[in-house]
């Protein structure tokens, strides 16, 4: 998006597992923003992102600050507990802004995504509704496909579990 502040690969970035009462207005301003931006005008979704499972998740934030002391949103994810989206607990709404992709901030969520989900609630199986051209990045992470592709906002995904 035009205006965005390109930053260095070497800013550091610190990750932070808010319930969604907990983040400000400004920090849940950046993680719409960097959603819509993404999901709805990058891969041109039509879809109500807010969909009224955000406020019974947590949500992962990857940010970093500016020499201005401006603070970035890089990378989210959403945790979702179980029975909520599936059976079993979830990640969900992974997204990456732009400007951040290319030196493996991707795998760096997923794996801090991980994490998170089992300190919150303990090793438990994970189901994903994955995009199904991310089917290989997904499996780097240990989530096997069921291979029963469906059509979502008119892009194909698979349901992939992490056991």
């Amino acid at each position: 998006m035009s205006g965005q502040t390109v930053l260095p690969r070497s800013a550091a970035v610190q990750w932070r597992c808010l319930p969604f009462a907990a983040m400000s207005a400004d920090t849940l301003y950046r993680l719409l923003r960097l959603r819509s931006e993404v999901f709805v005008v990058e891969q041109r979704c039509v879809f109500l992102d807010m969909d009224g499972l955000d406020a019974q998740c947590m949500h992962l934030l990857g940010e970093t600050v500016d020499e201005q002391g401006e603070v970035h949103l890089l990378a989210s994810t959403r945790l979702v507990p179980t029975g909520l989206a599936f059976a079993e607990a979830s990640i969900g709404r992974v997204v990456t802004a732009p400007s951040a992709r290319g030196g493996g901030i991707g795998h760096t969520l997923m794996a801090e995504s991980v994490r998170q989900l089992i300190a919150l609630w303990g090793e438990q199986p994970i189901r994903i509704g994955a995009q199904a051209h991310l089917e290989a990045f997904y499996n780097r992470h240990g989530f096997v496909s069921d291979n029963k592709p469906y059509i979502e906002d008119g892009i194909p995904h698979l349901e992939m579990l992490r056991r």
